[in-house]
């Protein structure tokens, strides 16, 4: 919207344009009076006027002037509306900044959903932009810092609580053992092993953070090279044979177009699987099968495919999944649950090697499909996708 002056400012204004148009026509009449008596008592300004009065030209015509003074009013009128010009824009843009700080000041109070809304001309307007943007800028960053914040809370909340349940069975075991309040040797064994079981969890949530919290870093180092499909599928079908066996499940490959080679980070994208594998093995259950695929989407794009067909993940969880230390499985059981990480770190390395990665579930299948470039762009391509 266009800005809307104030009548204290429209008074202003018209007071600022009298002011000066009195001022001019003082000092139009003053020179008046002090070159009519230089003409009159010196003959050489006289003879100069009338020099200036034959030269003046408009296009092809000659301007001609009855005599000096009427010359002298032609001048001063030029002059003079050029002067008032420029005093009444000076005057404006003086308004126009007035409300720009009110309003930055009013945003600063404050107000940081408010924007500053009117649209003025030239290099003003160039400047309520660059200050809304800005704003636009220092929410956003606000909002961020907030989001860091409460991630961190989130952060300390969570591994607080999985570290405190094991730890609390492990002093609590230890204990028994310290005060020999134990029955026979076999409970003695009994009481070490479960303390050893809780130990082995809390490494493991260690380890998944600190795994977590090296790929979250922006300048994460890949470690790049040709990565054979086929042979990854093969490794994963092995060792994890055993440990699908004893679940009831199968693991399979389909590769329809052959063996197919793209760029990686071949220990990061080993964990893309492995921890995939392990969801299905953990949590697919009443499933048979565990699927790995992968096709050619394009010459430039490979899509990887890892399904099951065990239990569905309900509908309302699926835009969750991805999330730090959402379980599906709601009651955080040590021995159903892991530690909530492994499809956050899934993600952020799929993300790593520029690819996509989503979930589907059915009755049928649940399947992670991923999409991956056959070549990691360079560090040139990768600064232009920033910019």
């Amino acid at each position: 919207m266009k800005l809307k002056m104030t009548s204290k400012e429209k008074r202003e204004l018209l007071l600022e344009i009298l002011f000066t148009l009195v001022l001019l026509l003082a000092a139009d009449f003053a020179i008046y009076i002090l070159l009519n008596e230089w003409t009159r008592h010196i003959p050489g300004v006289a003879s100069g006027i009338f020099d200036i009065k034959m030269s003046l030209t408009l296009g092809p015509n000659t301007v001609k002037f009855g005599n000096w003074g009427l010359l002298f009013v032609f001048i001063a009128t030029v002059f003079d509306s050029f002067i008032l010009y420029w005093r009444i824009v000076h005057q404006y843009r003086q308004i126009q900044l007035y409300h720009v700080i009110s309003e930055l000041h009013y945003i600063a109070s404050g107000h940081f959903d408010h924007r500053i809304p009117f649209v003025l001309n030239g290099s003003m307007q160039r400047v309520v932009e660059s200050i809304n943007a800005l704003v636009d800028s220092t929410v956003e960053s606000m909002k961020e810092e907030r989001r860091i914040e409460k991630s961190k809370d989130e952060l300390i909340t969570n591994v607080s609580h999985d570290i405190r349940t094991p730890l609390t069975s492990i002093i609590g075991y230890l204990g028994l053992i310290e005060n020999k309040q134990y029955q026979s040797e076999e409970d003695l064994i009994k009481f070490a092993h479960i303390a050893f079981v809780k130990s082995n969890q809390m490494k493991s949530l260690v380890n998944d953070l600190f795994e977590y919290t090296k790929v979250r870093q922006a300048d994460t180092p890949l470690n790049l090279m040709t990565v054979s499909l086929m042979s990854l599928f093969e490794q994963l079908e092995a060792s994890f044979e055993l440990e699908a066996k004893e679940k009831g499940m199968a693991i399979s490959t389909k590769m329809p177009d052959g063996d197919l080679k793209l760029e990686a980070d071949p220990e990061k994208f080993a964990r893309i699987f492995n921890n995939l594998i392990t969801n299905a093995l953990k949590y697919g259950k009443g499933g048979k099968n565990i699927y790995l695929s992968a096709r050619r989407m394009s010459d430039d794009e490979i899509e990887v495919q890892v399904s099951n067909d065990g239990e569905p993940i309900p509908h309302d969880s699926l835009p969750q999944v991805f999330e730090r230390f959402y379980r599906v499985e709601k009651s955080r059981n040590q021995k159903t649950g892991g530690t909530g990480l492994g499809l956050a770190i899934t993600q952020r390395i799929v993300e790593l090697h520029h690819g996509t990665i989503k979930v589907e579930s059915n009755n049928h299948l649940t399947t992670f499909v991923m999409r991956f470039p056959v070549e990691q762009p360079s560090k040139e391509e990768k600064v232009e996708e920033l910019d």
